[in-house]
């Protein structure tokens, strides 16, 4: 199950027609819809579940500048000011805190890793700096683990995942745009190949400008309409702490655990080193393009051969518009957390900080990431069809720039300046 979200105002009425349609509840489509109705440019937001149901829930709240490649670095950047702004902007505090991330490496090998990223980033101005052992044990005191050294960025941060994605859609909603639930879109209506509405389960929305922010289920919907979008799925397991004192307000990631503090006093736990991955039908139809991230990703992956690629093989490839489509038939991806993963995680946390030996695991839960080759998102126009936007494919770390993200989407949909340069994230890229 999902981590329980706050409520959102949703509507029931269909729409007949608005100016832009956006597909998927999710962190950018809402920011997305939210820059839209602040400009008076009318939106509606379909949504084929419950809002936020998905990965933006069930991520782990980290706000990173830190790792990302170098192209994605100014996206984080201005995403950074973006949170800073979104109490004010939503009325609500949606636990943004600028406490810091910190990279933990046990080897030199894996210090070297971090010294190269610093050298990739180095004319972006970050305060991310490299750490020896003695510092971390000043910055995370009482720890037991011995530590080859570690990469800091006081200027990361965090944010709830069960909060904002609601406090932005609310924040929409009071701005007029109806936020509808359990409300798939099954492709779109065109006229001379341009976009001319949406045709959902409950009828058709005529509109002139679609944006598609549906993560996961991105790849089958584009596919649908001739377009190549390659993403495949990883799991990732993860566990709540009842609340409890803790040696810092620092997110830690250490190569095989994680922990960052929760508003609620607790902390969000995961296993770092290890992703579960079960096969798919994509898997051999895309495989090969991953073969590189598999190098050197390996050991990271829990690969698993099942139901998941039974019920995969069954889902349909194509339909139409008067066909049920793959997203009434699954309204939720809701992936079962891996116990024997977030033991190890329990494991190997408690043997670096003791302090966590008592903590009380209240909740655990998983979500299914859409991974693409490069770990960038595919955002832009889609030109073979005037009038759509795609913002997707955020490879497990979009919640972080889901601001600007949303609102790189809005500007690309209006012929706006953008945000940031939106040539990194262009779905060409992958040929």
């Amino acid at each position: 199950m999902a981590p329980a979200t706050s409520p959102v105002q949703t509507s029931t009425e269909l729409p007949k027609e608005t100016t832009v349609v956006v597909i998927g509840a999710g962190i950018v489509g809402l920011t997305a819809a939210l820059t839209l109705a602040e400009r008076g440019i009318p939106v509606v937001v379909l949504e084929k579940g419950r809002v936020a149901a998905e990965q933006s829930s069930r991520n782990l709240g980290w706000c990173r500048k830190m790792g990302r490649s170098a192209p994605d670095v100014p996206m984080a950047v201005a995403a950074d000011q973006l949170w800073a702004e979104m109490p004010q902007r939503v009325g609500v505090d949606v636990g943004y805190r600028q406490a810091g991330i910190m990279y933990l490496a046990r080897t030199e090998a894996e210090m070297e890793m971090h010294r190269g990223w610093m050298k990739s980033v180095s004319d972006l101005s970050l305060d991310s700096k490299l750490l020896s052992a003695g510092e971390i044990d000043g910055l995370v005191p009482d720890g037991k683990g011995q530590w080859a050294g570690g990469i800091f960025t006081a200027s990361d941060g965090r944010a709830e995942p069960t909060l904002a994605p609601s406090a932005i859609a609310n924040a929409a909603a009071r701005l007029g745009v109806p936020i509808i639930e359990n409300c798939a879109v099954r492709t779109l209506s065109r006229s001379g190949g341009r976009v001319t509405g949406v045709v959902t389960e409950r009828g058709e929305i005529r509109c002139s400008e679609v944006l598609l922010a549906a993560g996961l289920w991105s790849r089958k919907f584009l596919a649908n309409l001739g377009i190549s979008l390659p993403t495949l799925p990883l799991v990732s397991s993860v566990m709540r702490t009842a609340p409890m004192d803790g040696p810092t307000e620092i997110a830690v990631g250490g190569p095989d655990f994680s922990f960052r503090k929760r508003q609620d006093g607790g902390y969000t736990v995961t296993q770092r080193g290890a992703l579960g991955a079960p096969l798919m039908l994509d898997h051999l139809l895309i495989g090969m393009r991953y073969l590189h991230m598999l190098r050197q990703q390996r050991s990271l992956l829990r690969i698993s051969l099942g139901k998941d690629f039974l019920d995969d093989i069954k889902m349909p490839r194509r339909w139409g518009p008067k066909s049920v489509s793959p997203f009434e038939r699954i309204r939720t991806m809701d992936p079962p957390a891996d116990e024997g993963i977030n033991a190890e995680a329990i494991r190997n946390l408690v043997a670096a900080w003791p302090a966590f030996k008592d903590m009380v695991v209240q909740e655990v839960w998983a979500g299914m990431m859409d991974i693409t080759p490069d770990s960038l998102p595919a955002i832009g126009r889609i030109d073979s069809i005037p009038g759509f936007t795609i913002a997707t494919g955020f490879s497990g770390h979009g919640f972080g720039t889901g601001p600007a993200a949303g609102q790189l989407a809005a500007d690309l949909v209006t012929n706006a300046p953008p945000i940031v340069d939106p040539r990194p994230y262009k779905l060409e890229r992958f040929g």
